[in-house]
Formats: structure tokens, sequence, C-alpha cells
């Protein structure tokens, strides 16, 4: 699963809103100065020091988030306070997940300069989980929780081998295949989500196949596919070992899994099926914008991305089809540090926000597919469709890919591993022209020394 600085933090908060088309879309900025990590901007407290009042006898509560996180964005903060008068809600933002995650760590391990709550990237949820359980409140015990109410590959991430539940989730990335339909027509191509979907139902090499049939009628300055280490991330996302065995090893080097998708993806390279383009750089931006590609792998939060890049001219082009098999790429959750002197009144919150009903109202108002799938009945998702991918059904389709997600072993250093096989190894198979043994043998040497230290 391969990740980016700025789209890893918070796509799915940038998302396109889920029914009335695109809401505000912004990009990667310098961070500002940076404030302690739950010291919010505007006055409040921290959960390290004070009594968390806000000076008129209630409870101010910190959050603590990185990006665009969504919450406050979709008015939730603002409907909790009108529901519960003595509470003060602020949040203080640190733009890239990079710069955040290393002071969360700092502040956990202290134990000050905490907010209330926390905020962790999906990629950083199993090292907080296996190291820093002792310093987070078990959120599975708080009233109202349901562990039933959520996809059990996503409770399971933040779930302690002696059954503590550090964090809740807020969202995730299922996956998708996002096609344009003009150039599957000019290919000679079904252009119907559903005939798309059988096309290569099933089966990574399916789609590798289509790729081919892609290629022999292609229009002129068009390729298949955006990038070989996209489609690795899709294929490794939906297996349930990956980089780390169930024991905590480091087994990416011999997992079947991850060579089948490496294979796969060096495949899409050498047969010339992809724009040789690494992903959220402005070439590939560009792409999406000149239309130079036809299928992306395409989480729920990209929809947002794509609307963005290829603008006007791309509404009703780009359309959505299901995944060769069902994957994740993405997501976050909530904890409550343990030192934070409001922890009974931060759990509430945290239970309020992750549910059901909260995840569904996050979706409609900002694309941030639930993690609770007791959400997906409800009208807001089940009903959810995408005008400019065609009235694409995408509540329908990303909870049919989330619900077929493994319960998936996440290793504290997934993401230095997605990463080098990703931008050290695939993408000198992609726009180098080397071998599939030399981009491997480079990326395994990149980990190893990314491991060590």
């Amino acid at each position: 699963m391969r990740t980016h600085s700025c789209a890893s933090r918070r796509l799915v908060g940038l998302a396109v809103v889920a029914v009335l088309g695109a809401g505000p879309l912004t990009g990667c900025a310098e961070d500002p100065a940076e404030p302690p990590v739950g010291v919010a901007t505007g006055g409040g407290t921290s959960s390290g020091g004070g009594d968390g009042g806000d000076g008129n006898g209630g409870t101010t509560l910190t959050v603590g988030v990185f990006g665009a996180f969504g919450l406050k964005e979709a008015g939730l903060y603002d409907e909790y306070m009108k529901l519960n008068k003595d509470v003060v809600v602020k949040q203080t933002s640190i733009e890239r997940n990079e710069n955040y995650y290393p002071q969360l760590l700092t502040h956990l391990g202290s134990g000050s300069g905490l907010a209330d709550i926390q905020a962790v990237e999906v990629n950083n949820i199993a090292e907080i989980t296996a190291t820093q359980a002792g310093r987070l409140v078990d959120l599975g015990r708080t009233e109202g929780v349901r562990k039933d109410s959520f996809l059990p590959w996503k409770w399971s991430q933040a779930t302690t081998a002696d059954g503590k539940t550090v964090g809740l989730g807020t969202d995730i990335g299922p996956g998708a295949i996002c096609y344009r339909r003009d150039l599957f027509a000019k290919a000679g191509l079904p252009t119907d989500r559903t005939a798309v979907g059988r096309l290569w139902a099933g089966d990574w090499r399916k789609y590798l196949a289509v790729g081919m049939r892609f290629k022999a009628r292609a229009p002129e300055g068009t390729v298949f596919v955006d990038s070989a280490a996209g489609v690795m991330a899709a294929i490794t996302g939906g297996s349930e070992k990956r980089f780390y065995d169930a024991d905590g090893k480091v087994v990416y080097k011999t997992n079947p899994a991850v060579r089948q998708a490496w294979d796969t993806a060096a495949e899409f390279a050498r047969e010339g099926l992809t724009g040789r383009l690494q992903q959220f750089t402005p070439a590939w931006d560009q792409g999406f914008a000149n239309a130079t590609f036809a299928t992306v792998s395409c989480p729920a939060w990209m929809l947002g991305y794509i609307q963005d890049k290829a603008g006007a001219a791309g509404k009703g082009k780009w359309d959505v089809a299901a995944a060769p098999r069902p994957s994740n790429w993405g997501g976050s959750f909530l904890t409550v540090p343990a030192a934070g002197g409001n922890k009974a009144a931060a759990a509430r919150l945290v239970a309020w926000l992750t549910a059901p009903e909260q995840q569904a109202k996050l979706f409609e108002r900002r694309g941030s597919f639930p993690s609770a799938s007791a959400a997906y009945d409800l009208p807001a998702v089940s009903g959810a469709r995408h005008a400019y991918f065609g009235n694409a059904p995408m509540g329908r389709i990303f909870a049919g890919a989330a619900e077929g997600v493994p319960v998936q072993i996440v290793g504290p250093k997934d993401l230095i591993i997605a990463q080098n096989l990703a931008d050290v190894g695939m993408l000198q198979v992609d726009q180098k022209g080397r071998s599939s043994k030399q981009g491997w043998d480079a990326a395994v040497k990149a980990i190893d020394n990314a491991l060590d230290r």
C-alpha cells in the first residue's frame, strides 16, 4: 500500500461530497510554525495540564489531528456542543502527518502536551497499538461503543492481543477502479460499469489482460493505467498478510502475496501499459487533466482528487467500477491519552464522533467513507451517487469493497516498506526500464537500510 505525505494524511477529508458533488478541495501546503500536538489555537487546555475547564464551569475538550481531518469541517463538533451545552470542543491541526506523528510519540512518552483526543493515521496504528497501549484509554469499554458496528478488520487494527481497543476508526479507503468511459469506447471495450467490472472480476491478472486489449486499440497518446506502483498498492491492499506476519516478523521478502503483486505490477510496466508516472506529483496531476491514462486504482477518497485534477472536462467521462478484488488504502483512528484530565468526557466524544450516524454524516458532507459498517444501510450511504462519475452508486460500490477486505496484519513499519517498494523499486522498473529483479533488489536494499536505523 503506497501512501504519499500529502495523500495519506487526509485525502479522505478533501474528498468530494458524496451526493451533491465536490466540496472544497485544497492542495498540500507547508506547515506553519507548529503548535504542540494537543494545544488548540485560540485557547483551551491540553490533557496534560489544568482541569480542562472553559472558564464557565464547563469542560473544554481538545482534539489534535493532521491535515483537513473533516470532523470540524463537517460541523460535527458544533453539533456535539449543541447537544452538550457544558462542553466546548477545540481542534488543532498540523498539516502533514510526518510532522504530527513524531510529536505525538514524544508527547505520549512524556505524558504532557497532549490533546484530550489524538488522531492516528492507519499506517501508524500498528506501532501505536503495540508500543503505546498502556498510555491510551480502552475505548472498547466506553458506553455506547459497539464492536459489531465496525468492520471487523478495522476494529482489529487498533486492538491489542489481550483485547484492549486503543482507537476507534473514523474512515477507510475501500478500493475500486476509476476508468475513462470515452477511452474505453474508443478502444472497443465495454463502458457500462457493471460490464467493466465483470471484465476483471476476481483476478488482478484479468485487469492486466484488459490492459493488453486496450493497448491493441488505444487512442493515440493514451495508456491503460497511470503507474505500476498504483497497481501494486491496490493488490497488496487486499492481502491478509503483506509485510509482517502475525508474530510481528518482517516477511515481505518471502511472502508470495507481495511477490505476486510485485510481479504483476512489473508486468504492467514491461508491457508498456503504464504512463510511467509517480503518483501525487505534478506530472500525475497533468495526466488526469490531459486524459492520458484510462484507469487508476481508486480508493473512495480519490474521487475528489480526480474531480479536482481532471476538472470540468472530465465530468461524465470518468466512471467507477468494482476492483478485481477488494482492498483498502487509507483511514484513521481517534484515541484518548490516559494522561488526560478529561478521559471520560473525551471517550464519550470519540464514541459519538465514530458512531454510525455521525460517520454517515461525515461521508455525506466530506466524502470520508465510514469504517462503521452499520452506517452502510443508512440512506446517506446506501443511496449516495456521484454526478461527476456518471451518477455512479458510490455508496454501494465502496461498501461492497469494504465488506470484502480481509482482516489485515499491519506492522509498525508498513509505511517505510510500502514507500520503498513503490518509490525506490517499482519506479525504477516503470520509469527507468530496469528489470523486475533489479528493481526488487534496489527496494530490498533501501528497506533493509531504513529498518536498521
